[in-house]
């Protein structure tokens, strides 16, 4: 009497070398920033060289270093927020969160139920749900690189620019307080609370307005085909 073979089920895929080198390459940026970040010299170093480019055009020879923050904040935070914009599909992203949302609402409804039927075959599609899920976030991820390339070399220009600036430029009068010192600290730096206020607004509206602009194609585009 013969049996048939049966094929021992297949194990987990080993990571492709695209991804094991787009994985790397995220770790080695990463360290890179957090090392620029720290060092001192590497950051001075750094901040000279896009010092360059940059003094001549946004540094005003220091006399304007509220106007030169913003400029700053506004050019980092644009570039980073384009360039995610174009490598983002905010469709799918909604889509899948609108799969999520459901799934789990589905999932609760099943528990409170009790339905054992139902809660076995929701649990078996869960790994789907959730796989599609992270594969939206991946892609996000593989930016961060990218981005990390703009954000670090202006930061530390930014950085390099504020400490040297004579006593008397460093101070700003701001709407909130007067005579403000933007090499003191309180819990950060004084220009990096400044340049953070300025850069973060900034790049959420500039955010909302490309999503806005982005589904509002895509519904014309749908309605046209309808």
């Amino acid at each position: 009497m013969t049996t048939d073979s049966v094929p021992a089920p297949a194990g987990p895929q080993a990571p492709s070398a695209k991804k094991q080198s787009s994985t790397f390459i995220t770790i080695f940026i990463f360290l890179l920033a957090m090392f620029i970040l720290f060092d001192q010299n590497l950051r001075y170093g750094l901040g000279k060289l896009v010092g360059y480019g940059l003094s001549p055009a946004i540094g005003f020879d220091g006399s304007a270093p509220v106007l030169t923050l913003m400029l700053a904040g506004i050019v980092m935070t644009g570039l980073t927020t384009l360039l995610r914009h174009f490598f983002t599909d905010y469709v799918g992203q909604a889509q899948s969160q609108a799969v999520v949302s459901a799934f789990n609402k589905e999932l609760r409804s099943a528990r409170q139920e009790n339905n054992l039927y139902k809660i076995k075959k929701l649990t078996e599609q869960q790994n789907n749900i959730l796989q599609k899920s992270m594969e939206t976030s991946t892609a996000q991820m593989k930016l961060m690189p990218v981005t990390m390339l703009i954000i670090i070399p202006i930061f530390a220009w930014v950085s390099v620019f504020i400490a040297g600036l004579p006593p008397g430029e460093a101070i700003v009068n701001v709407p909130w307080a007067d005579a403000v010192d933007l090499n003191a600290s309180t819990i950060l730096p004084h220009w990096i609370l400044l340049y953070s206020l300025i850069s973060i607004p900034f790049a959420q509206v500039l955010n909302r307005t490309l999503r806005y602009f982005t589904f509002k194609k895509k519904l014309n585009e749908l309605e046209a085909g309808a």
